[in-house]
């Protein structure tokens, strides 16, 4: 596995490295002593799946408060996303920063996003299912968010004819709100 570092500390854009024959390929998506070589936590306890219809589909921007931080590695098993990380670390040089990426069912990449470091995506394809592995368990009393549109992280998200989001994603505080 590639592990290429982001902007922001702790998160990575992890690349498989597939081995190939006539039948496909076979390729490690987590191997415990790789992650800790750089840092990063490979106990994952849970497994989600969010499945989505249509291309614009926008999810996030969305973390777990303390005590039930969580680190996620996640990955797209069908179509494609542009994935998005904000840094909301307090005690961090990048707080308040964003990164993106691509992740596709075709180029296999996964990306580790460590605590404090809010998550969301939008979908580039219809049918888009997105992998989530977690390092804690979904506590929902912990579930927090931040606006995908706030123009203090000016995200540039890709276009689209249609922008589906949840009336609770709607809903989120700007950055500048968090408590």
């Amino acid at each position: 596995m590639k592990f290429i570092p982001t902007p922001l500390a702790g998160a990575f854009v992890i690349e498989m490295e597939p081995v190939e024959d006539d039948r496909g390929f076979f390729a490690r998506t987590v191997c415990t002593e790789q992650f800790a070589l750089h840092g990063l936590k490979a106990a994952f306890v849970q497994q989600s799946v969010s499945f989505n219809t249509k291309a614009g589909t926008l999810r996030g921007l969305h973390f777990q408060a303390a005590p039930h931080e969580e680190e996620k590695l996640v990955r797209v098993t069908a179509g494609a996303i542009f994935d998005v990380i904000v840094d909301l670390r307090r005690d961090s040089p990048t707080r308040g920063r964003w990164f993106g990426v691509e992740l596709t069912a075709a180029n296999h990449r996964q990306l580790y996003i460590p605590c404090g470091v809010a998550h969301g995506f939008q979908t580039l394809s219809a049918g888009t299912e997105v992998l989530y592995e977690m390092t804690v368990p979904f506590a929902p009393q912990s579930g927090r968010g931040i606006r995908w549109d706030d123009p203090q992280l000016g995200i540039e998200w890709p276009a689209c004819g249609e922008r589906t989001i949840s009336a609770k994603d709607r809903a989120l505080p700007a950055l500048s709100e968090l408590s």
